[in-house]
């Protein structure tokens, strides 16, 4: 029997290389959050441990700013994740579309929070070594720079919950 909407066999709508589009954004988000993870992480680490030797009592301490480097790739990680869990061999265009956006936004967002939280530690914690005082406000910065990739998983996670409402459905 032939379908009579005109919606659902459109071919356009489902083409046989949309997939590719959703494993590109389920693969960007956790290349990029990755890359400024890890950035940030050798970054600071660099003057937490050439900080460490003039001030090993604050060596702990200084090691936040790592720490906050890494939370970014779970970010990334998140929605790899999600949009892996939809990807199909028959994907509608919009849908693929979508993850390939939203990839893109968590990825790109948590690469510019990684190369920030790097800058800021490695300044940060050269600075409150030799001044204690400043730690409160590097940690303040360091905030500031986190939630930029905070920004990218919310924006991510919204694409991905309307990139599959209302969409045609590919059963061909």
């Amino acid at each position: 029997m032939i379908p009579t909407d005109p919606d659902s066999i459109n071919l356009d709508r489902c083409p046989v290389y949309a997939s590719f589009f959703g494993a590109l954004g389920c693969a960007f988000s956790i290349i990029f959050t990755v890359i400024g993870s890890s950035y940030g992480t050798a970054k600071s680490s660099g003057a937490i441990f050439s900080c460490g030797v003039i001030r090993p009592d604050r060596l702990m301490q200084n090691t936040l700013c790592a720490i906050m480097a890494q939370i970014i790739s779970i970010y990334g990680l998140v929605s790899a994740v999600i949009i892996s869990n939809n990807l199909v061999e028959k994907l509608p265009l919009h849908t693929a579309f979508l993850q390939l956006g939203a990839g893109l936004a968590v990825g790109l967002c948590g690469l510019a929070a990684g190369f920030s939280i790097g800058i800021i530690g490695d300044a940060g914690v050269r600075a409150s070594t030799q001044q204690p005082r400043l730690y409160v406000g590097m940690v303040l910065i360091l905030i500031f720079a986190e939630v930029l990739g905070l920004y990218g998983v919310i924006v991510s996670i919204m694409m991905l919950t309307r990139s599959t409402l209302g969409v045609t459905q590919c059963l061909y």
